[in-house]
Parts: structure tokens; C-alpha cells; sequence
């Protein structure tokens, strides 16, 4: 019988290999009296463009192996090192104790990530991860040292570490990491998002794990049930093996599903399609078996940049969708700025409550240059494709006609400039907002079909905000008031005929597959990942029984009623 150790259950699966442990990357760092400010300052900076660089580097591999969410924490990290906070400090602390850089970096970073650590708040002590990250690039770039030698694994292993920071993490070898485990961290952690990410398992949090295994010692991890196994024993083994065949022959059922028909044992048909980032992000779902792109999020061409993308750069990029679908739909969401993505060079104003404030649609249809140019790119691709265009953030009925209004427009230029389009390019529109649910009727004779973004509407409706994990109890995505609102908006569009899809996290979350399908729900769009477990329950509930279902989820009390409901 193998040493037991539990910890944070951070990323489902199984794994059994010999442990590789990390020793933590020697960075020490000595204080040096009666350094030059203005020399020690230029060696930061250069420091700060070779982090920028390799955070750059960072996001293009995580935007390949992960998708467009994950690739924006290091967009937030190459943020940082333009933030006064930090940076100012640095300088202030190289001019006031003319001492090295190295140190000033280090005095710096230990006093903001302590104020973190100090918080009561479980999300923002995590995020004192990202900034010893940041510090920990920095100081590598000014002593020239490298970085852990992951690159040195070279057969399979389960990682052992103190911590993993996200650029560890995102450069994993899912084929020779089986999993990881770590000393500290939580399952809100940005390592072990991306974990989850990459189908990795992993548990963290475990206190002492490094100091308890050696390298070459064999280990187990059950990453969905937080549990670690060190020396496993014959019985433990056995265990481990029952369960890694189990869920081998469960992910081989699943991909028998790719080609299949998303239809119901009763002849319901709906269409499951995948939510992207970036062009680079078509081929993942595809390969999962997604009919469409329910989502193409068109940031990505907005950020890490100096100035707006050109209407040809935009062009090419949703042209390069448009072709790789091949004739399956895809629907480009209009810029959605403010709120939690800031783009420095648009001068958004600092606002108290952002994702209330001006943002989404709200800036589009106050910066028509911006909107028409990305309205221009988007009918210009419509040529090579299947595309629809959706407009976010949208409250009233006088903001679709208006973001109408400005499509008709440029629609009349591209016809008087003899350039192809496609004239019964679908409209639609995201319902996030409670307001625009209660009036879905009226937005329905305006646009060809809704999306509805949960992400949002949950948060709205229940006045929570979803990264405040001291009321994350209060995020409920299967609220039986989020439940009604939803089925009001799907009755507002079928009354006129038109069609509703869901983009937000609950369309891929399998325990509310069968409720939405039985409130009448068209289309689902999710993260590649989560498309063959959702099409598996579509093929397996029958339309009858899911309308039956959800006509009681939505006269259930509570989240916790439904959920048996589900369960039951």
C-alpha cells in the first residue's frame, strides 16, 4: 500500500508514471550599494522588451494548444510590465536606494505579491502567482539565466513541483507529462485552468509534495478526486489501471460520435458548433466534429498591437475561417472591447464599473470608423463562405437598428465599389443583458437569430460577479431565474420564426444539455473539447423527456433542486 496524500482537485483524469521533480530555478539575488540609477534603469528596460518578447512567444504557443482565453494571460502579463504599479516602483526604488536592478526587481515584486497573498479574496491571493511570474521573467532577463529545463523530460512522467507559473505550464508535453502536483495553489489558479485546458490531470496544493518524492519513485495522481498515491502498491496499481481503461474506452466511445448526426432518439435535431479565438483554433473542432462556429471571437486582432487591425488584415483572417469550414456556418461577433479587455491605444476611459460601463456595441457604435472597417472585412469574406455577423452587449432595440443601420451602409459602399458580398448575410445578436431576454419578442422581428451569452447573463441577472470567489456560491449558471430567462428568450424567437443558440460556458456543460435541449434550444456552441460529450447526450435523451425535464428545472426552488433534478 502505497503513502496517500490529498490535495485541491485542480484537473480531472488519471496517471500513473515515475515523478520528475523541478527543483525551483536558482535566482538569488544580492543587494548592491551605490549603483548608477539612470544605468540600472536602462538594463531594466531592456529586460522588460526581452520579457515582452518572450511573453509574445508564450501567447502564440498557448493560442495553438489551447485557444484564445488562455492565450490572454500573457497578454495580461506583457500588461504588467507597462503598469505604473510596477514599474514606477522599480524606478522609484533604483533612484531612492541606488542599488541594482536585481534587487530593486526583487523588493518590488516580493512587496506587491505579498499584498496579494495578504487578501482575503481566494481569486486575488492566486493572482500573487502572476506577478512573482512576471518578477521571476524580469530577473532571469537581467542575470541572464535560463529557465526551468522542462525540455530535458524524455519519457513519460508526473511532474512534482513547488508551483507551476502559466509559461511552465503552457509548455507541457501532454505526451510525456501523464500529470502534475504541486505544493501550493487552488483550482482558480491559472495553472491549473490551463491544465484543464490541456487534458492534463492535476492536484495541487498539496503543501510538502517535493520534499516527499524523489525522482525516479513511482506515482499516482487521480486528478478529479485530488488524490495523490506515492510508492503505489499491487492493489493501488490494479486501481489506477481499472480507472485509466474506464475513461481510455469512454474518450474511444466519445470519438465514434465525431461524424454523427446531432439528433435525438425522437428525431430533434440541433446543431453543435465551437467557439474560437483565432483562425489558428478551426482545426481543433473540426477534429472534435463541430458543425459550425458558433463563436469567433475577433479580438485576438485587436490586441498586442499598436494601432487598429487594417481591413485587409481583418479580411484575411475571417476569409481564412470562412474557407477552412467549408460551407459549415460561422458567426463573427463584432468587436467586444471594455469591460475585462482593455487595448491601450483605443484610450478607453478607466471606469469604476466596467462591465456595466462602455464597452461591446456601446463603443462600436460610438467609433463607426472602427465598426464600418470591421463590417467592411466581414462582408468582404462573406464571399468565401457561410458567415453571419452577431453584435454583442445589446440592451435596447434602438442599438440594433442602429448596428443595422451602419451594416446597410457599408453594404451600399461595397456595392458601389462592384465588391462581392453576400446580400442575405444573417444577423443576429448576443442576449446577455436581462433587459434584452424580457424584450426578446420585440429584438426578434429586428435580427435572423440570438445567441445567448450565459457568461454574462448570469452574472447579471444575479448580480455576481463570476471571478469573486467570495460569492462564487451565487454564480449559478442552472438558476431557475437564469432557467426563465432563457426560456423567454427562445419563446420571443420561435414565435417570430427565428432561431436561438447558446455561446456561453453552460452550452458545453453536459449536465445542462438536456434542459436546454428540452427549453427549445437550436444551436449549442462550446470549447472544442466539451463538443463530443455534449453531442453524446443530445443522441441519448429523448426531445419528450427533455421538455419534460425542463418544464420542472423551471419550477424548481433552487440551483440544487435542479441539479438533482439532472442527477436523478
Amino acid at each position: 500500500m502505497g503513502t496517500v496524500y490529498r490535495g485541491v482537485a485542480a484537473s480531472d483524469g488519471v496517471a500513473v508514471a515515475k515523478a520528475w521533480v523541478m527543483a525551483p530555478a536558482a535566482l538569488s539575488v544580492e543587494r548592491v550599494e551605490g549603483a548608477d540609477p539612470a544605468a540600472e534603469w536602462a538594463r531594466v528596460e531592456q529586460a522588460i522588451a526581452a520579457a515582452k518578447q518572450e511573453l509574445e512567444a508564450l501567447r502564440q504557443t498557448a493560442l495553438e494548444k489551447m485557444g484564445e482565453a488562455e492565450a490572454q494571460l500573457f497578454v495580461a502579463h506583457a500588461q504588467m510590465l507597462d503598469d505604473p504599479e510596477l514599474v514606477g516602483q522599480i524606478r522609484q526604488y533604483l533612484e531612492a536606494e541606488r542599488v541594482n536592478a536585481e534587487w530593486a526587481v526583487k523588493s518590488v515584486i516580493d512587496m506587491l505579491a505579498s499584498i496579494f497573498e495578504g487578501l482575503d479574496d481566494e481569486y486575488m491571493r492566486q493572482r500573487a502567482a502572476d506577478v512573482r511570474d512576471v518578477g521571476n521573467r524580469l530577473l532571469r532577463r537581467l542575470q541572464g539565466a535560463e529557465g526551468h529545463h522542462l525540455a530535458d523530460i524524455s519519457e513519460p512522467v508526473v511532474l512534482v513541483a513547488r508551483d507551476l507559473a502559466p509559461s511552465d505550464t503552457v509548455q507541457l508535453d501532454a505526451a510525456l507529462v501523464r500529470a502534475f502536483v504541486t505544493d501550493v495553489g487552488g483550482r482558480t489558479s491559472h495553472t491549473a485552468i490551463m491544465a484543464r485546458s490541456l487534458g492534463i490531470p492535476a492536484v495541487v496544493g498539496l503543501g510538502d509534495i517535493t520534499a516527499r518524492v524523489q525522482s525516479g519513485q513511482r506515482i499516482a495522481v487521480d486528478g478529479g478526486e485530488g488524490l495523490v498515491v506515492v510508492d503505489p502498491g499491487e492493489d493501488d496499481l490494479a486501481r489506477f489501471a481499472r480507472e485509466m481503461e474506464r475513461q481510455q474506452g469512454e474518450r474511444a466511445r466519445l470519438a465514434a460520435l465525431r461524424d454523427a448526426a446531432s439528433v435525438t432518439p425522437d428525431g430533434r435535431r440541433v446543431e453543435i458548433a465551437g467557439n474560437i479565438g483565432t483562425p489558428a483554433e478551426v482545426a481543433q473542432v473540426l477534429a472534435q466534429g463541430g458543425e459550425g462556429i458558433g463563436l469567433f471571437r475577433s479580438e485576438f486582432l485587436y490586441m498586442n498591437r499598436e494601432t487598429p487591425p487594417t481591413e485587409d488584415e481583418q479580411f484575411a483572417a475571417y476569409r481564412e475561417v470562412a474557407e477552412a469550414m467549408a460551407g459549415r456556418p460561422v458567426i463573427i461577433r463584432t468587436l467586444d472591447v471594455g469591460g475585462d479587455k482593455g487595448i491601450p491605444y483605443l484610450g478607453l476611459p478607466q471606469e469604476d464599473n466596467p462591465f456595466l460601463g462602455y464597452r461591446a456595441i456601446r463603443v462600436c457604435l460610438d467609433r463607426t470608423d472602427l465598426f464600418q472597417t470591421q463590417l467592411r472585412a466581414i462582408l468582404r469574406a462573406s464571399h468565401y463562405g457561410k458567415l453571419r455577423v452577431m453584435f454583442p452587449m445589446i440592451a435596447t432595440v434602438e442599438e440594433v437598428r442602429a448596428a443595422k443601420a451602419q451594416l446597410e451602409a457599408v453594404k451600399a459602399s461595397l456595392r458601389r465599389e462592384g465588391v462581392p458580398f453576400d446580400d442575405h448575410l444573417e444577423v443576429g445578436i448576443m442576449i446577455e443583458i436581462p433587459a434584452a431576454a424580457v424584450v426578446a419578442d420585440r429584438l426578434a422581428r429586428e435580427v435572423d437569430f440570438f445567441s445567448i451569452g450565459t457568461n454574462d447573463l448570469v452574472q447579471y441577472a444575479l448580480a455576481c460577479d463570476r471571478l469573486n470567489e467570495r460569492i462564487a456560491h451565487l454564480y449559478q449558471p442552472l438558476n431557475p431565474s437564469v432557467l426563465r430567462l432563457v426560456k423567454m428568450v427562445i419563446d420571443g424567437a420561435h414565435a417570430h420564426g427565428k432561431w436561438v443558440g447558446m455561446c456561453g460556458e453552460l452550452a458545453g456543460d453536459p449536465r445542462a444539455t438536456a434542459i436546454l435541449l428540452g427549453l427549445g434550444l437550436d444551436e449549442f456552441s462550446m470549447s472544442a473539447g466539451s463538443i463530443l460529450k455534449v453531442r453524446d447526450v443530445v443522441r441519448s435523451t429523448r426531445y419528450e423527456d427533455a421538455k419534460a425535464l425542463a418544464a420542472r428545472a423551471l419550477e424548481a426552488d433552487t440551483e440544487a433542486d435542479v441539479l438533482r433534478l439532472v442527477e436523478g
